[in-house]
């Protein structure tokens, strides 16, 4: 699952992060200031359950996790 522009978007929110930098905190922030791009993670990840055939399974991290992960990459990559 990949977010267009993730690269842009992460870095327009972290410039919007008051407190602490984290994984964390920047999740949070990032699904308030882009909704529409998270439901698009989230409908991805439906989408892609509902049409697994039944008895295979093809595991796709959670919207969550993904995301999460993708922000751990970016923040690790900007110090």
């Amino acid at each position: 699952m990949m977010i267009i522009n993730q690269e842009e978007l992460f870095e327009k929110t972290l410039e919007t992060l008051q407190e602490k930098v984290t994984e964390q905190t920047m999740f949070s922030a990032f699904i308030k200031l882009y909704p529409e791009e998270w439901k698009q993670l989230k409908t991805t990840f439906s989408k892609f359950n509902r049409s697994k055939q039944f008895g295979k399974t093809i595991p796709l991290p959670k919207p969550e996790v993904s995301l999460k992960k993708e922000i751990r990459i970016w923040l690790k990559s900007q110090k």
